[in-house]
C-alpha cells in the first residue's frame, strides 16, 4: 500500500475513520506499508500498558498536555512539542497521570499489522481479549508489574 498524498484534517481520521480502544479515541492520519500514523486523545488516567513492538520503531509527538512514559524500565515525562523515540524491541508504555487531556501524534515504521490490530480492537472492552489479539498482531504486553 502506497502513501496517498493529501491532508488529513485536525480532529478527524484518514477516510473519516476513528477507533475506540479501551476508552481512548484513535484517529488514523497516514496509512501505508512503510508508515502508520495516528492521533490519540488521552484523558487524565488513560494509559497504554508497557508493551513491545518486535518489528516496528515507534515515535510520539506530544501536541498538547503531557505524558508519563515508561521507556526501557525508566520513567520520564514528555511535554507538548517533545518527540519520544521507541526503537523496536524496547519495552514502553504511556500514561496520562496529569489532570489535563493530552493529544499526541504517534507513528510506527513499518506499518506491519498495527492498522489491522486497531480495527480488531475497536469497541472491545475485555482486556484479556485485547492482549490476546495484540500478541497475534506483533504487539506483546508485559505483565502488570512492568507498569509500576
Amino acid at each position: 500500500m502506497d502513501l496517498e498524498k493529501g491532508i488529513t484534517e485536525n480532529g478527524v481520521g484518514f477516510n473519516e475513520t476513528t477507533w475506540n480502544i479501551l476508552g481512548q479515541t484513535y484517529f488514523p492520519k497516514a496509512v501505508c506499508d512503510t508508515t502508520f500514523a495516528f492521533e490519540t486523545n488521552s484523558n487524565p488516567g488513560d494509559f497504554v500498558p508497557v508493551h513491545i513492538h518486535p518489528t516496528q520503531d515507534e515515535f510520539i509527538l506530544v501536541q498538547e498536555g503531557e505524558l508519563d512514559l515508561k521507556l526501557d524500565g525508566v520513567w520520564s515525562k514528555a511535554k507538548a512539542g517533545d518527540i519520544v523515540r521507541m526503537p523496536r524491541g524496547v519495552p514502553h508504555g504511556y500514561f496520562n497521570k496529569s489532570d489535563k487531556p493530552c493529544r499526541a501524534l504517534f507513528w510506527v515504521s513499518p506499518m506491519g499489522k498495527l492498522k489491522d490490530l486497531f480495527e480488531a480492537l475497536h469497541d472491545l472492552s475485555d482486556v484479556e481479549e485485547v492482549v490476546k489479539i495484540s500478541a497475534a498482531h506483533e504487539v506483546d504486553f508485559l505483565p502488570p508489574e512492568a507498569n509500576e
